[in-house]
Formats: structure tokens, sequence, C-alpha cells
């Protein structure tokens, strides 16, 4: 009887434990990272009796979790995936709003001003247009520095999300090492802490999310956690520290690596945190925020530059040459903090040439004989030659000074367009100071007796140079006999340039007359065409009544049309579309992979919910079984008690 009671016995408590298997199944089913358990029964062996064997009843062998490695690093691959997308599309849309802005975004403001300075060239003596150009170009300065500074906010921003993801990976990272070690503990070969596992599992969920980690097995059921291209963050018990610093050559950006307990930080690419939030977000920051900033600094310094280099070959009212509209560029530059104690070499950097400009940055670095400039963009390496410099030496137009004793691997980053959006200001403030008119007049006496004429004239940046400038007038004689012309300034080559071709004709030497060949010296350049007579006479001279003159104001409207950037193929609007429809494009790319991902994490998901997830129908039947076998079970040991009390009737 004994027998067959501890059969009973047996069999209840199995399905005991079956019972409570499935009832914290149920309890879970909605318990984020929580797999399934099932009580595995077997039988307790048999005993032979004589004639065969008897079975001796059941036990539970163990509580198997089920669980699917290559399902769940499908789905945390997914989950990264999509973690990495959200993070970059919510950044990046809101730089698409910002430029794409058909109010409050830089193309109505660029029209505005230079509809100011085609009002002004129609009236150039109407002091209410003037102070209208002037108004409008106050407030072009004043939409780039707002977009430039509304661009640093969603840095700032970007940062500060940095340094709180690497919080909390930090905090992921050591409670994952610490369960390690517990899991490690309660490991024996025939049983696992279950819930322990799963916690486990769900903490790697969710560092996975802040950035794509890598998990391989390790030494007594613990587990490795890599990212990137094999940086260790967690190795058994012990986690690897992450923190944030400064740049050495960027005050303004954030950079990531490990933080040692004494408190070393050893810095980390950008390029091995990927996927994840933080992926997301170093991605958005080195790639679409990056190209934004340069990419509207491009177009501010490249209207700076250009416009100031022709509002200086103007003549305001006063009649004096212009000066600068707009105040200079100057590039950032960052000096990096590692340079040598002893180097006391110094970088500066200035936009002197708007069709040169890229939106690249550089790096200048110093090898301990000579300074190589290299674009980041494509890593085109441009030697400093000679070095030390007697002048500064112009790269993509940008001049580069050097000066100091530098010492072997001094590195400094050069950002031509950075900061150029947000230090545009309007450098005149007087009306009278505008450069409308043009600083050379010509004339042809109404004596000639040809039909030549001479044109209006214009000058170049060689009029700048000392000494070029017109302050009395010359008048060139034509000989009729010879077909040259005489009267050139003394000490001055003059250039004739007639279908492509330019001839230098030396200082003092007659000008063979050529219709229509553009004629210069010193800066001025003007063209006579038509027929003249012997002694026919032209004037080239200062303009000494050029208030209602805007020849200058012409050639100043016309920037808004002219290619001027990326050498020649792009005008400022055009730069600026570009870089709106670029921005515009990797926000639609970011939204169509971001549901696209999603689909991947809801597939990822129903696979790893097919092995590991509880099913409440089939946790219920379950229940129903076990509750079955729990009173078989009990019938069981009721009958053994009753034929014991059997027995012991037929005794008494």
């Amino acid at each position: 009887m004994s027998s067959l009671l501890s059969i009973g016995k047996s069999g209840l408590l199995a399905a005991q434990v079956g019972l409570s298997t499935t009832g914290n199944n149920i309890t879970n089913a909605n318990t984020p990272g929580y797999n399934r358990q099932v009580a595995i029964q077997g039988d307790t062996g048999t005993q032979y009796q004589g004639f065969g064997y008897v079975g001796s009843g059941t036990e539970i062998q163990a509580v198997r979790r089920y669980y699917d490695n290559f399902l769940a690093t499908s789905l945390r691959n997914a989950e990264a995936n999509q973690a990495s997308l959200d993070a970059y599309s919510s950044q990046i849309s809101q730089i698409d709003n910002l430029l794409a802005d058909p109010t409050a975004g830089l193309s109505p403001a660029l029209q505005d001003f230079f509809n100011g300075v085609q009002d002004a060239t129609a009236s150039p003596a109407s002091a209410a247009a003037r102070q209208s150009l002037l108004s409008n170009a106050e407030s072009l300065a004043s939409r780039f520095q707002g977009m430039a500074a509304r661009l640093n906010e969603i840095a700032t921003g970007v940062n500060n999300q940095i340094s709180s993801n690497v919080g909390e990976i930090n905090a992921y990272a050591k409670q994952i090492a610490d369960i390690n070690l517990q899991i490690a503990g309660l490991t024996t070969s025939i049983a696992e802490p279950n819930d322990l596992l799963d916690k486990r599992d769900q903490m790697l969920t969710e560092l996975n999310k802040l950035v794509k980690i890598t998990v391989t097995p390790g030494d007594n059921n613990m587990l490795n956690v890599q990212f990137g291209t094999g940086q260790p963050l967690v190795v058994a018990n012990k986690a690897f520290q992450l923190g944030t610093s400064t740049s050495p050559t960027d005050v303004s950006r954030v950079t990531l690596g490990y933080v040692t307990d004494a408190g070393a930080f050893t810095e980390l690419p950008d390029k091995v945190f990927t996927g994840g939030q933080l992926g997301g977000l170093m991605e958005f920051r080195d790639g679409a925020m990056d190209r934004a900033q340069n990419s509207l600094g491009q177009v501010a310094a490249g209207l700076v530059t250009a416009f100031n280099a022709q509002h200086v070959l103007g003549q305001d009212e006063n009649g004096d040459l212009g000066t600068n509209f707009f105040n200079p560029i100057e590039a950032y530059v960052g000096t990096n903090t590692r340079n040598s104690p002893a180097s006391t070499a110094e970088v500066t950097a200035t936009v002197v040439d708007a069709g040169g400009l890229t939106a690249s940055d550089y790096s200048v670095d110093f090898d301990g004989t000579n300074f190589n400039v290299t674009r980041k963009s494509d890593g085109k390496v441009t030697q400093i030659n000679p070095f030390p410099q007697t002048t500064p030496q112009v790269i993509d137009g940008v001049a580069y000074s050097i000066s100091g004793t530098p010492a072997q691997n001094d590195n400094f980053l050069v950002r031509p367009t950075y900061t150029a959006a947000q230090s545009l200001t309007v450098a005149i403030k007087d009306r009278d100071k505008i450069a409308l008119a043009a600083p050379i007049a010509t004339a042809a006496p109404t004596t000639n007796a040809g039909n030549g004429k001479i044109s209006a004239g214009t000058v170049d940046n060689n009029y700048l140079l000392p000494g070029n400038q017109v302050t009395t007038p010359s008048t060139l004689t034509f000989d009729q006999a010879t077909g040259t012309f005489s009267g050139f300034p003394a000490g001055q080559d003059v250039t004739v340039t007639a279908n492509g071709t330019s001839t230098v004709y030396p200082a003092g030497t007659p000008v063979p007359y050529t219709d229509g060949a553009n004629i210069s010296f010193g800066g001025v350049n003007f063209t006579i065409s038509g027929t003249p007579a012997d002694q026919d006479k032209f004037t080239v001279g200062p303009n000494t009544s050029g208030v209602g003159d805007s020849r200058n104001g012409a050639l100043l409207a016309a920037l808004q049309t002219k290619n001027i950037l990326d050498n020649g193929k792009a005008t400022f609007q055009t730069t600026y579309a570009q870089m709106v429809n670029y921005v515009g494009t990797k926000a639609r790319e970011a939204q169509i992979s971001g549901t696209a991902a999603d689909a991947s994490v809801k597939q990822a998901s129903n696979a790893q919910q097919s092995v590991s997830g509880v099913n409440l129908d089939e946790e219920a039947a379950n229940l129903l079984r076990y509750q079955q076998a729990y009173q078989a079970s009990g019938k069981v040991m009721q009958v053994a008690s009753q034929l014991f009390d059997t027995l012991l009737n037929i005794g008494g």
C-alpha cells in the first residue's frame, strides 16, 4: 500500500508544480521580457517485483525556459535599427521644418534683400531706397543668425541626449555585470535561475535600444557584451564605463570614450557607436547636422564675400571707394588641446573666395616639416608651401595664415563655414556709404568726327592696388595712320583682349585698335567700338558726379542670379535649395526606413513570441490538465488509504 501511496503523492507533487508553473505563465503573460516556462516531468524508475518491473511514480526533472537565442538576437538587431532610425528621424525632422518653412526660411529674406538692392539701383539718389536696403540687409543678417541659433539649439539638444544615453548605458552595463554574478552563483548542472535569466535578457534588450550590442556566452552561464567593432562593455561580472568629454578641437561638441576608475578618459571614434538611439544621434550629428550648419554657412560666407568684393569696387555718395558692406567672415579654427605645450603655432583662416568654398571641414596637421591641410569630405591633402609662409595660401576659397613655432603632430580643426551664418553682420550703418556708383567715368566728346563709342567702364580687384586708382582723366587719342590709341596713364601696361586672346602692351606703347575689344589698365576695363576718325578722343577718368550713377548697384543686384558658389556652378538660392532638398530627402528616407524597421520588429517579435511568448488559451488548457492530474493523483492516494484501512479491518 505504501508504494501506491508514494506513487499518488509523486503525481500530486508533479501536478502541483505544473499548476504553479502554468499559473506563473498566466500571471506574467504581459511582463516585458518574460519567457514562458514548462515543467518537464519524468518517471522515477521501476522496481523488479519477481513477475516484472513496476513503476514507482513520477518527478519534475526541470522547469525549462523556452528561449531561442537566434530569434532573440534577431529581435534585438531589429529593435536597434528601429531605435536608431527613430532617433535620427526625430532630429532631422526639426531641421527639415526649419529650412523648408516658406515664411521663416532663408529664401524670402534673400529675395527681400536683393529686391532692396534693385530698388536702390533704380533710384540711387533716393535716401529712402538706400535706407530700405540697409533695413533689408539687417533683416537678412537676423534671419541667418536666427537659423544658426536654432541649429545650435538642436546640436546642443543632441549633445544632451548623447550624455543622457551614456548614463543609461553605464547603468545597464553595471546591472548586467551584477546579475551575471548572481546567475553564476545560482546555476547548477541541472537547473538555471529562469527569472534572473529573463531579467538579464530584458536588460540586454533595453541596452540594445540605446546602442547596438553583440552578446557572446562566457563562463558559468555569464554573458559578455560588446558594441561597435568589438569594444567591450561587459565582461563576466566587470562593467566598462563610458563617459563624455569636450572635443579637443571644438568646445561645442561632445566626444565619447572609456572612463577608468581613476577618471582617465580615452576617446573612441564616433563610427564605433552604431545602432540604437546613440547610433542614430551620432549619425545625425556627424551627417545631416554638420552638413546643414556648414551649408547654411556656405551661403552666408559666399554672400558676404561676393557682395563685399563687388561693393568695394563701387563709389559711395561721398565720392569715396566702397568699403565692406558686411563684416568679413573668419573661419572657425579649433586648436587641439593635446598639442605640445612647447608649440606656439597659430592658424588663422579667412574666407576670401566665394566660388572656391566647400561645405567641408578641414584638418591642419604638422608632420614635423610641413603643414598639410586635409579636406575631410574626400581626404584631399594640400600642403602649405612654403613654410614658414611669406603670404597667406588660399585653399578652397580660404586664406590660411600660420605663424609661430609648431611642434610635431600639432593639429588644428578649420571649419570655414561652420559659424558664418551666426556671425554674419552688416558693417555699413550710414546709407551714404552704400557704393552704388562706379568709381570711373568714360566719355566721348561730341566734337569727334567718327562714330566710335566707348562703354561706361568697370573696375576689377586690381583697381584697389596702390597707385591704380584713377585721380585724373586720361585722354585717349586715335591715330588713323597707325590705327593706334595713345594717351594711356604713364607707367601702366595696357591689355587688349579680343576673341578670347589677350595681348599686353608695355606702358607708353601705342595700342592698336580692335573694334569691340576689351581694353584694361590698372584694373580699369572698357571697350571702344565703331569707326573712330583721326584724332578722335575718348576720356577715362574719376567719377565726379556719381550721385545718380548705379552701375555698381546693377552689378550688385546681378549677384542674385549669378553662378558664384561651387566654383561658379550655383547661385545663393540654388545652393540653399540643394541643402533644403538634401535634408528633406534624408528626412523622407528616415521615415520610409522607419516604417520598414517597424515591420521588421513586428515580424521578429512574432517569431520570438511564437517560441517564448505565453499563449493564454494554451495555458488555460494546461491549467485544466494539471488540475485533473492533481485530482486524479489525490484519488490514487485516497484509494491507497482505503485499501490500507481494509487491511487493518481484516487484521482486527
